[in-house]
């Protein structure tokens, strides 16, 4: 009887949780200040609420959509990685993990009340069907587009292999309107765009790695392989890790592996359940361990971005150049929730083959307002490289080689944000049957000045950074009551501030006039093409170039200093 006395109990939470999950609430609450009753308890209200609402709410409801809303509106209260992932946003999540969907090979983008393409994918059936970035997109599968989301134009497109659509486009060279048939296919993202000898003599061998999906340590090795074949006498390797968000644990090992030898330590993670606790080591052959290596790193390498540099560091086997990495020293899993929904969430801390965690934002401790700090200098700790350099916890890798990145000018973000760039890359592609190589390219004194005299018909009126601190100075002398007797000064110093767009169009030309030269390249040789394009202005490739092409400045980085 008691059995059943405690079922009627927690008839509510049956109903809203399942009856394996009650009894183990019931197996393991021994009291009101048991935390198990505290959960059962709470999900018992939770499913009383929902069900009010479904039964007398004024308006129908949608059961998901209010059920997501509450668990995103719970998880915040983590950190950014824990996420509920719903049966709809499954395609997208293996997409991040592999690199791989069903598809067209090609994004798009809104201008105004229009929708339009954007990057098409080398050798993706949109190459093959003729569509252009730029191209309008009119309808699909005799759909309007008007008034549909990005998000839902996704859904459209995506399908299985294949499947056939139809899309109404009008041509951005033409303006002609016409029915393009494309067949989905399997389209792979790859995580290992571009790979090149590089230098003046062609002995660097450079390879650009944009996230952890699946396959990419073989990718990665595979590229190296191909280079040294090109160029068996090669004098240094730069591993490209900027802007990499990461990925998967397992294949930042095998990438270390390339590098360094079998049965060494790379990552351990450590968590609140000990068995889940677990130590990567290397289990393959290496490639190689002599050839000098560059890993490049800025604010936008994270996760396993980190673990590889963290550990080339650690061990000395690479120099670490560019700017501070993100990060982020936390490790999530996927648990299946039912339904095909799944909850990605965070279960331990990794670290670094020294011992240090690199976790920069301490969730776990948040300001009065919600808001997360860093960790303090104060609670970081120094650890040792294998040579006996101090490598410090709590604030992601710090470069060996640091090199701040120039913030992008605000005429050039403006141009940007509001498509002109874009468009007139269209334009130019449109007139342009070919263009030189992207580690050639550029645009000529008068093909920039076209530009400057298209652009100057267009709307990009922007602030400049100066101009918002004085916007925000002016209502904090109004909110404290001192705007009245400063207005003319106010006045004056806005004026003075003003800026003038065609003089600052000339006074960052060359900022502008790279970003224009990368779209335009895009359209002719895609991503590998804005990667061999961006080389030409790169200052922390320079900069490993330099490294590596001197052996004994090199190696007195990864000494310790006397």
């Amino acid at each position: 009887m008691v059995f059943w006395n405690k079922i009627k109990k927690y008839r509510g939470f049956i109903a809203g949780a399942g009856l394996s999950a009650v009894a183990f609430m019931f197996i393991h609450a021994k009291s009101n200040n048991d935390p198990y009753f505290e959960i059962a308890k709470n999900l018992d209200v939770y499913a009383n609420l929902f069900k009010e609402l479904n039964s007398y709410y004024v308006d129908p409801i949608e059961p998901g959509k209010l059920v997501k809303t509450g668990v995103d509106a719970m998880l915040e209260d983590l950190d950014p990685y824990t996420n509920y992932i719903t049966e709809s946003d499954i395609e997208e999540y293996e997409f991040m993990m592999t690199g791989r969907y069903g598809g067209i090979g090609a994004n798009m983008h809104r201008k105004g009340d229009e929708i339009y393409i954007g990057d098409v994918y080398e050798n993706s059936p949109s190459q093959k069907a003729g569509l252009h970035p730029g191209d309008a997109v009119i309808s699909i599968d005799n759909q309007s587009v008007k008034g549909k989301s990005i998000d839902d134009l996704s859904i459209m497109l995506k399908g299985s292999p294949g499947t056939q659509l139809t899309l109404k486009i009008r041509d951005a060279y033409t303006g002609v309107e016409s029915q393009k048939m494309i067949t989905r296919g399997e389209i792979e993202i790859s995580s290992v765009p571009y790979a090149a000898l590089i230098g003046p003599q062609k002995d660097i061998a450079f390879v650009k790695l944009t996230q952890f999906t699946q396959g990419c340590g073989r990718m990665v090795r595979a590229a190296y392989d191909s280079l040294q074949k090109a160029q068996p006498a090669l004098k240094g390797l730069v591993l490209d890790l900027r802007n990499n968000p990461g990925g998967l644990v397992d294949e930042a090992v095998h990438i270390c592996n390339i590098f360094v030898d079998r049965d060494q330590l790379v990552v351990s993670t450590r968590g609140k359940i000990p068995d889940m606790d677990k130590e990567y080591k290397t289990n393959g052959a290496l490639w190689n361990k002599d050839i000098p290596l560059a890993v490049l790193v800025n604010k936008s390498s994270a996760s396993a971005s980190e673990i590889v540099a963290g550990t080339m560091q650690d061990m000395d086997r690479g120099v670490i150049i560019g700017e501070r990495s993100y990060g982020k020293g936390l490790v999530q899993i996927t648990r299946p929730l039912g339904f095909n929904s799944h909850l990605k969430l965070t279960i331990a801390r990794y670290y670094t083959p020294s011992g240090r965690c690199i976790q920069a934002l301490d969730y776990a401790h948040r300001n009065a307002d919600k808001s997360v700090s860093v960790i303090a200098d104060s609670l970081k700790k120094a650890y040792k490289t294998m040579n006996g350099r101090t490598v410090l916890s709590g604030g992601g890798i710090e470069p060996d080689v640091k090199i701040k990145d120039d913030p992008m000018p605000m005429i050039a973000v403006a141009l940007y944000t509001k498509n002109y760039l874009f468009d007139y890359a269209t334009d130019y592609a449109g007139k342009h049957p070919k263009i030189a190589d992207p580690s050639t390219f550029s645009l000529t004194d008068a093909e920039f000045n076209d530009f400057t005299k298209w652009v100057d018909k267009k709307d990009y009126s922007y602030k400049t950074e100066t101009e918002y601190a004085l916007d925000s100075l002016k209502a904090l002398a109004v909110k404290e009551k001192y705007y009245d007797d400063s207005k003319s000064e106010f006045d004056a110093l806005k004026s003075k501030l003003s800026h003038d767009k065609k003089q600052d169009l000339l006074k960052h030309k060359d900022n502008v006039r790279y970003m224009l030269e990368n779209e335009i390249v895009s359209r002719y040789y895609f991503t590998r093409g804005r990667i061999a394009q961006n080389m030409q202005h790169d200052k922390e490739l320079d900069k490993a170039l330099s490294i590596l092409k001197q052996p004994t400045e090199y190696s007195g980085i990864l000494k310790v200093k006397k």
